[in-house]
């Protein structure tokens, strides 16, 4: 702690409350005291319960504070008071230390103060705990805790009739509860063959027996759907994650499921992004910079200062969390801030407008409405100091320039000046999938024509006749802004290819596909080998504006908004919280919120000494949070199956195009699985492998 915070801690106490370190026997244990902690904490407890005192530091000055006056309200708690979560910084306060304890009519400090969480909580686990069920009196969750959780919203796509299946299968009739579920057609939408229309037919008319919100082929990719209507979904504050077909069936037939809480990874995000550089470039250069499985199966929050986040509007958050599964993690989380509440205003006002014209269902006007938004910014979540995460990552936005992630892997990214240096031939471009064609990305693909139209007297540059420019909207709604604001038309009379709203190309399905010695550039999520066509070709990723300028110049690049800093000197990133400790200020609030935690941490300590020591012996082990199954048998049989190395992506584990194909018998599988993880040398080597062992199984 810092002489500064020191010296107004003492405005506040006695001379005797002072001390010098001693050593003193407590509960048993032999312990180091420091009396000055321990007594600011019982000095501060009792100023929080008998009324406030105004502690505000300034640079240079130290202010006696004023005698504390009567409180108008009493707060009286036994355990460590954690500020609310709806403290904010003010960005206008000149000081140094800013404390919001100020007098009693202000109803920014105390008020605020709600019942404590003994235990710190992330904005993940706090998320979590409102949506668990049957958890003991008292219980905090924390990572690794496996919890039963009532998700508040599940969707399901072109799945949902695999999904129905299952459901039925295990006896089921009825949805547990209908608001409870979203179904989408969206993934093989330009698939108009008899079967995959009487699947579509199917999921419809189930949804319709139901209850259940539906929208058809054609209105919109399911995860921009969930945003318009209700790990892309991080990218709105809200916990967003992957459950597998048995899963869902169990949460359509019981409303609830389990979850194993994974570690948690905080990645603190500092500066501001430059003009030029995009939420889809921070994406792409953290799969690139930190490529080591930095955050395999981590849920991550993303963190900054209130202006380093206002850089960052939602639509970019959407493109953020929505990648954050190619990053290998579980799930993306930004915090619920002003950016957002400004968002959701306008989609609750939009969504009223549009009941009021019969253009939206009740259930949209109930998921976005001012009431709702009300309460959820009155107690918005964030997460407690002092809350614990498993791995610290740090990124200054400032040092970032725009990235393109490839060829056929999300783990390489290069700076977008470096591949134009390359003169890289592209045959497709794509702005299509949930990740990158919203309104404002089709808007700022359109700018680039509408650029280069100015730049030659007003004529609209066409696209190279050896380039395929392919585009689709995230949604319906999505490309009726575009058309209202010219922006789709654009890129028609440059000479896009519009294909319907949906998944596409994205995951290998219907028209544009590549082809063997192809390159393509796309403003999707996932470039994997062989995922959008031929494993022979080689596919890259890139925001819409470097999507835009590619097709437009027939080779891989920019359309030169951004400017390197003449101080550039490299990307600042790395482990921790990028904050160097000579450059490291602690406020008033945080110097007493280490104090209070040293003071609890010592407490607990001994309580748990005290428990030890006393607690009989136990007759047999206490029960667990959630029975656990038992796990894998020690022995496990099987065909051998050869991978290309560890952490394999998905395709590799079962190719996209095939995952819509209900009705692909168990030898298929097994075929097409082994047959792209391996390359013909590999076949070969494992055959020879598997000869000389004399076997076709292991153990």
């Amino acid at each position: 702690m810092s002489l500064t915070v020191l010296r107004s801690l003492a405005e506040c106490l006695t001379a005797s409350d002072v001390g010098v370190s001693v050593s003193q026997k407590i509960w048993g244990l032999e312990l180091d005291l420091a009396v000055a902690n321990i007594m600011a904490t019982i000095r501060l407890r009792r100023l929080l319960t008998s009324g406030s005192c105004l502690l505000r530091t300034k640079p240079s000055t130290i202010r006696h504070p004023p005698r504390c006056a009567p409180p108008q309200t009493t707060l009286i708690s036994k355990t460590r008071l954690y500020s609310s979560t709806t403290v904010r910084r003010q960005a206008e306060a000149p000081d140094v230390f800013h404390s919001q304890i100020e007098d009693p009519n202000a109803a920014s400090f105390l008020s605020s103060y709600k019942a404590p969480a003994p235990v710190p909580q992330t904005l993940t686990e706090k998320i979590i705990q409102k949506h668990s069920l049957g958890l003991p009196d008292g219980k905090y969750v924390q990572q690794s805790d496996y919890v039963t959780i009532a998700p508040h919203v599940v969707m399901t796509h072109d799945n949902s009739w695999p999904v129905a299946l299952k459901f039925m299968s295990i006896g089921a009739s009825k949805i547990h509860n209908p608001r409870q579920l979203v179904m989408t057609l969206d993934h093989d939408v330009q698939n108009k063959s008899e079967k995959n229309l009487k699947k579509y037919r199917q999921i419809e008319e189930f949804a319709k027996k139901q209850g259940v919100d539906f929208y058809p082929a054609g209105r919109g990719i399911g995860h921009q759907i969930m945003v318009e209507e209700g790990n892309m979904y991080g990218g709105i504050g809200c916990l967003g994650t992957a459950v597998v077909r048995t899963d869902a069936a169990s949460i359509w037939a019981t409303g609830r499921t389990w979850w194993q809480i994974p570690p948690i990874a905080k990645v603190t995000f500092s500066g501001v992004l430059p003009v030029g550089v995009t939420g889809k470039d921070v994406i792409v250069a953290l799969c690139g910079l930190f490529n080591n499985d930095e955050v395999l199966n981590h849920a991550i929050e993303f963190t900054g200062s209130e202006q380093t986040m206002r850089s960052i509007p939602v639509d970019d958050r959407l493109a953020i969390a929505n990648m954050t599964t190619e990053w290998g993690a579980l799930s993306g989380l930004f915090p619920i801030d002003s950016v957002l509440q400004g968002w959701l205003r306008f989609k609750a006002t939009e969504a009223a407008m549009y009941k009021s014209a019969g253009l939206t269902s009740s259930s949209t006007a109930y998921r976005f409405n001012h009431q709702r938004l009300d309460e959820l910014f009155e107690n918005q979540p964030s997460a407690d100091r002092g809350a614990k995460y498993a791995k610290y990552l740090h990124l200054d936005l400032s040092t970032l320039s725009p990235y393109v992630s490839g060829p056929n892997s999300v783990k390489v990214a290069t700076p977008l000046n470096e591949l134009e240096a390359q003169d890289i031939k592209i045959n497709k471009a794509y702005l299509v999938s949930c990740t990158n064609s919203r309104a404002s990305d089709l808007a700022a693909a359109a700018k680039v024509f509408k650029d280069a139209a100015a730049a030659n007297n007003g004529v609209i540059p066409k696209i190279p006749d050896h380039v395929n420019f392919y585009i689709a909207a995230a949604s319906l709604p999505e490309q009726q802004a575009a058309e209202e604001q010219g922006d789709w038309q654009a890129l028609l009379d440059a000479g896009a290819k519009a294909l319907p709203s949906g998944c596409g190309p994205c995951i290998g399905l219907g028209t544009g596909l590549l082809e063997p010695g192809e390159v393509g550039i796309s403003a999707s999520n996932r470039n994997f080998k062989g995922r959008m066509g031929s494993t022979d070709a080689k596919a890259y990723l890139g925001s819409p504006e470097v999507v835009a300028a590619s097709a437009l110049q027939g080779k891989i690049a920019g359309p030169g908004w951004y400017e390197r800093p003449a101080s550039w000197t490299g990307i600042v990133r790395g482990e921790g919280d990028g904050v160097k400790e000579e450059d490291r200020m602690i406020s008033i609030e945080d110097a007493l919120e280490r104090i209070t935690a040293q003071a609890d941490n010592l407490v607990e300590d001994g309580e748990k000494a005290i428990g030890a020591r006393d607690a009989p012996a136990a007759d047999e082990p206490s029960a667990a949070l959630t029975d656990i199954l038992p796990g894998f048998p020690a022995k496990v049989e099987g065909e051998i199956v050869w991978c290309e190395g560890d952490n394999i992506n998905t395709d590799v584990i079962y190719p996209g195009k095939y995952t819509y194909q209900d009705d692909i018998t168990p030898q298929k599988m097994a075929e097409v699985t082994a047959s792209r993880s391996l390359d013909a040398v590999l076949k070969s080597i494992a055959r020879k492998v598997q000869h000389d062992m004399g076997a076709t199984k292991t153990t």
